[in-house]
């Protein structure tokens, strides 16, 4: 009864709560600084796009398509490891945020766009009836119907952002999946505790998804 999984014990289980726990707490802050940074710059992207002026409006494409097209795993390679050659050295946590983020916010512009257009014209025209400014209308009328139509959307991303924190073991940072690694590679029990990892993750995103999935039942007209 001691051997619990492919030779792991629940001795073993009970060490690497500790180091897996303490990992996980690190994703959770990536993705909670993620989401605080890349919402806003999804939200300015999507403006700008949205701009007549295509001197505004190509480069701001261009931004979004390239953090679109670019995978998080090469965009946080690029800046942990690619930006020392321009004299700028960060760690690992902080070129966890910055690729992220960035990533976050081309993403995100999309759905905000998605959420903008689908607000009503009439909804727009009203506004302009009211002699709204334009950040007037935007603030008091189109934003937060978008926002509405939009969340469902952007705490689906949620999720997707907590999971792709996993790439960061790659740059070093002891989130979950590095110390798993870790763990794996002392203990050769990988199967075990990458399992006993997978649960952090289950744990959160499965609820996670359901309340997603509430919420936009909830937002149906």
């Amino acid at each position: 009864m001691n051997e619990l999984l492919m030779g792991a014990t629940w001795s073993d289980v009970a060490d690497w709560i500790e180091p897996l726990s303490r990992g996980f707490v690190l994703n959770l802050e990536i993705t909670f600084i993620t989401i605080l940074l890349g919402f806003p710059g999804g939200f300015v992207l999507a403006l700008l796009v949205e701009r007549r002026s295509p001197w505004v409006r190509w480069p701001a494409m261009v931004i979004v398509e390239i953090g679109r097209g670019a995978p998080a795993l090469v965009l946080l390679q690029f800046v942990y490891f690619g930006f020392p050659q321009i004299d700028l050295t960060l760690s690992s946590f902080a070129s966890a945020i910055v690729a992220l983020s960035v990533s976050t916010a081309c993403y995100t512009s999309e759905i905000i766009r998605s959420g903008l257009a689908a607000v009503p014209k009439g909804q727009k025209e009203a506004a302009e009836a009211l002699n709204f400014s334009s950040a007037d209308s935007m603030r008091f009328v189109v934003f937060p119907q978008a926002a509405k139509i939009s969340s469902p959307a952007m705490m689906g991303f949620s999720i997707l952002i907590l999971q792709s924190t996993t790439l960061c073991f790659t740059i070093a940072l002891p989130e979950i999946a590095s110390q798993a690694y870790e763990i794996g590679s002392t203990t050769f029990q990988y199967f075990p505790i990458l399992s006993l990892t997978a649960l952090f993750f289950i744990f959160v995103c499965v609820p996670a998804s359901f309340l997603v999935g509430w919420f936009e039942r909830r937002s149906e007209p």
